[in-house]
């Protein structure tokens, strides 16, 4: 299959570029409607297939995306996908992303998997969370692009960061590297997410007469995301979720100990540094951001405060969950691994 990108800043003449087939497996879920959303407007891109997150499912259109992308969401078939893509999104389930991927992998395509089947290293920890992932197959990437760009590029199956994770982390990645975060100290994570978080499928906790105007916390000790947050610091935190009344979005606040006497300054020069040229990371300093500031983008806001001693750090890091730690994030990497500019499609 040739999928490489020819563009006139590559100085080659010869056209604007050659469009990448993909397809979306899973495309009647939230997240999966946001991917259909924005790879139909991607320069790069064009949609040969979607599909719903079953053999059994009805072939169905996209209201919501008329005139966006006509096109129909038809049933699971892998097999029906090889020859027709260059890269597949899943939008699945996580046994269902453990099943099929590999069956893509050994077809020649590159896969962007959405659910949390591949996201763990460790096999215990795997078994726990995602007993359906018997083994990670070879090419994986953790995709937390702003961290892991030279592992994003050449991979074959590129694993999507959970949207909680995504926020979390690039608001504590930058400290931790810098070595500005207290051995042994705890990290408390206290983040609250909007309803989309917890998947299409409805339930009581998500059911609109129990959810509006009200915040719950839930899973405390007990979240799958955990082992991922702990897997990319090397350090245990404290994680407790909450689900709050709005349709997306995420808002994590970051409690973490500081070296005793490290300045405001060195705190600041630290996501300076890490975040120079990540062009999704808008960093506000004492200016603490909110949902509204980045729902519908892809973008991640961070901001921060440090006492007067310089022993304790807040970060509050906010992002939509569907674009930034879902859909977007997905296609930033896709942007990446297919030698493309990280913003197309997103700006």
């Amino acid at each position: 299959m040739d999928t490489q990108v020819v563009t006139e800043t590559e100085g080659d003449q010869r056209g604007r570029h050659r469009l990448i087939r993909v397809a979306v497996a899973g495309a009647t879920g939230f997240a999966g409607q946001e991917l259909i959303r924005l790879l139909s407007r991607h320069p790069h891109a064009t949609i040969t297939a979607a599909t719903g997150s079953q053999a059994t499912s009805t072939p169905r259109s996209l209201p919501a995306l008329a005139r966006i992308w006509d096109g129909t969401v038809v049933p699971l078939d892998p097999a029906a996908l090889v020859g027709k893509a260059d890269a597949v999104f899943l939008g699945l389930p996580e046994a269902a992303s453990a099943e099929i991927a590999p069956v893509l992998l050994d077809a020649g395509l590159r896969v962007i998997d959405l659910s949390g089947a591949f996201r763990l290293r460790d096999e215990a920890a795997r078994a726990r969370w995602y007993p359906a992932t018997k083994a990670l197959p070879a090419g994986v990437a953790y995709g937390l692009t702003e961290f892991e760009l030279e592992a994003i590029r050449p991979a074959r199956l590129l694993s999507n960061p959970g949207c909680y994770p995504t926020a979390s982390l690039l608001g504590l990645l930058p400290l931790q590297r810098a070595g500005l975060l207290q051995p042994g100290a705890d990290i408390v994570i206290d983040a609250k997410s909007g309803i989309s978080g917890a998947g299409k499928a409805p339930t009581e906790r998500t059911h609109f007469s129990e959810n509006h105007g009200s915040v719950a916390a839930y899973n405390p000790f007990g979240h799958r995301h955990t082992p991922e947050m702990e897997q990319a610091l090397g350090r245990g935190v404290t994680f407790v979720p909450h689900l709050v009344p709005l349709d997306r979005g995420i808002l994590a606040s970051l409690y973490a100990r500081l070296v005793p006497g490290t300045p405001a300054a060195a705190v600041t020069a630290a996501f300076e540094r890490d975040y120079a040229h990540a062009p999704f990371v808008r960093l506000t300093g004492d200016l603490l951001p909110e949902i509204k500031h980045v729902a519908h983008t892809n973008f991640c806001d961070i901001g921060w405060k440090v006492d007067e001693a310089g022993s304790r750090v807040f970060v509050v890091s906010v992002i939509d969950n569907l674009v930034k730690g879902a859909a977007g994030q997905a296609i930033q990497n896709f942007n990446v691994m297919f030698g493309l500019d990280q913003k197309a499609g997103l700006l």
